[in-house]
């Protein structure tokens, strides 16, 4: 089936696994289970995939451990970490590391679904073939490239440059922070909010070669991308 969404899931818990796989393939998805980070590994050098949903807990190789090693080779898969964790630190790192959401055990299949769903929908978006312009930098964001002026190209991260793509589009307006982390982080709380103050930062310092360029905070609301 052409159209069916490929996953790479990473589980230790052999009855889990199996039946988040068996749902998953009920509801139209092709599945391979892993039972460990490095048998995970192999499978994502070998074949193609969607998106990853990865345990934390793994033994061999943990699930932020294998999230950097995929994100060396690539930064635009969507990676969706499950875990029984839920200090603030280990959610950020997971966030830090590329993650792009997390889900708490024990969670709703249909939740998963939604979230899967999503992501995949998000990372169609690159395949449009837009270029745009801002101020003396060039964004292309189907390559996640951004250039100033004829110097050489920087590679966003995929959460950067989605991020940066919703600025621009919403040029001279407040991007609504609550809005803005719901659609990439699937979340508003206090995790997904400090770590898209972390993105905010990254993008003002890879912006501030031309000074006209500015995103302010606008307390309570959210921000505003000025040129």
């Amino acid at each position: 089936m052409p159209n069916t969404t490929h996953l790479l899931l990473a589980e230790d818990e052999a009855a889990l696994g199996q039946i988040v796989k068996e749902s998953l393939e009920s509801r139209e998805f092709t599945v391979d289970l892993a039972e460990d980070g490095e048998k995970a590994l192999k499978l994502f050098e070998q074949k193609s995939y969607d998106a990853l949903v990865l345990d934390v807990m793994m033994p061999k190789k943990d699930g932020f451990t294998l999230a950097k090693e995929i994100r060396a080779k690539d930064d635009s898969i969507p990676i969706i970490f499950l875990t029984a964790k839920s200090q603030t630190s280990d959610v950020v790192e997971g966030f830090s590391i590329g993650g792009n959401d997390y889900l708490k055990k024990p969670f709703s299949m249909e939740e998963l679904i939604v979230r899967i769903h999503n992501l995949v929908a998000r990372k169609k978006l690159q395949s449009q073939s837009e270029v745009l312009t801002l101020g003396e930098y060039q964004f292309n964001f189907p390559k996640q490239i951004l250039q100033f002026q004829t110097e050489e190209p920087v590679l966003l991260t995929h959460r950067e440059a989605h991020l940066l793509f919703h600025l621009i589009k919403n040029k001279n307006q407040v991007l609504d922070r609550s809005l803005i982390l719901n659609k990439l982080w699937n979340s508003d709380d206090f995790f997904a909010a400090r770590s898209m103050d972390v993105f905010i930062s990254k993008l003002r310092k890879k912006l501030s070669k031309d000074e006209r360029i500015q995103i302010i905070n606008v307390r309570g609301f959210g921000y505003k991308l000025t040129c």
